[in-house]
């Protein structure tokens, strides 16, 4: 299914040209920038802001040898428990945090009626692969047996953004593997599921917003060197069977437009792409209408779904 609007093209091309009309910064290792760039907080005039229909809360979740900050949104208007949704942010696996898509999250949270669990996940290059992947499994667990206290159902779902799609795919794929309990859906919004891809959307949208060219700085982070697990790199895995069904969202100006694609042909999917739409698109719903659909459109399948 592609979703289409004139504005579309108009937005992105707004939003693209101010990101390119930003004075340059000084000149930094890319560490250093990495650093600065961790403490920027979300613009609101392009994040949006947190859905007043929710009652967000912080919380702290133990994990064997570490602790993980975590903001749950509860929707207002449910009176019960209801499913649970936990949500990973994008940024490279090296950047983001859960207050970059506080718009997504809270609102998915009320158009979803379901609990959200929006996590920060371990980032490298100071926790390289699996820490973010294990932070997402052992969060699924975690999430399980605290069920009741998250006034939850029983019922979960995972999702996330680019490199957070790329975590929760991922841990549906350890899950499987494990023999554990697998989340009862995912939903994989412009995810990152391969490394140095040679795809048409690569040549055609590479450098639109983002650069997933090979030798990068921030994949050689987060990716050991040599031959990749299939629950680092997801299209890799040679079956798919046993996965829960899965709400893919691409975009179609994205160079990971066709990981998107093709991860969706070999899953029970539902496979919806926005055209004219840039990469992260979920991350500036205030000045991207995109963004704004896919926000409800998860919600209003969340409810379907469950």
């Amino acid at each position: 299914m592609i979703i289409d609007s004139p504005v579309f093209a108009t937005e992105t091309d707004a939003l693209l040209k101010l990101f390119a009309n930003q004075p340059a910064g000084p000149e930094l290792d890319p560490y250093e920038s990495l650093l600065l760039d961790r403490l920027e907080l979300p613009d609101p005039d392009l994040a949006g802001t947190a859905d007043l229909r929710t009652r967000p809360r912080d919380l702290r979740i133990e994990l064997p040898g570490r602790t993980l900050e975590a903001r749950v949104y509860h929707p207002v208007q449910s009176s019960g428990p209801t499913p649970v949704v936990l949500w990973l942010h994008g940024g490279g696996f090296i950047g983001g945090h859960l207050r970059d898509i506080e718009y997504a999250t809270s609102r998915i949270a009320a158009e979803g009626n379901v609990v959200v669990v929006s996590l920060n996940y371990r980032l490298a290059p100071e926790n390289p692969y699996p820490a973010g992947l294990d932070d997402a499994y052992e969060t699924l667990t975690w999430i399980r047996e605290h069920s009741a206290e998250l006034k939850g159902d029983g019922r979960i779902a995972v999702g996330g953004q680019s490199a957070g799609a790329a975590l929760a795919a991922g841990a549906c794929l350890v899950a499987r593997d494990n023999g554990t309990p697998p989340p009862d859906h995912q939903i994989l919004c412009y995810p990152c599921l391969d490394l140095d891809q040679d795809t048409a959307s690569y040549r055609l949208f590479d450098g639109t917003f983002l650069s997933i060219a090979p030798g990068r700085w921030s994949s050689a982070q987060y990716f050991p060197a040599g031959e990749l697990p299939a629950s680092a790199v997801p299209l890799r895995a040679q079956n798919l069977d046993g996965l829960p069904p899965a709400l893919i969202l691409a975009a179609g100006q994205d160079p990971l437009r066709d990981d998107a694609r093709q991860y969706a042909e070999r899953l029970d999917a539902r496979l919806v792409e926005y055209a004219d739409t840039m990469h992260a698109f979920l991350n500036f719903p205030a000045v991207l209408s995109a963004g704004r659909h896919a926000v409800e459109l998860i919600g209003a399948h969340l409810r379907e779904v469950f």
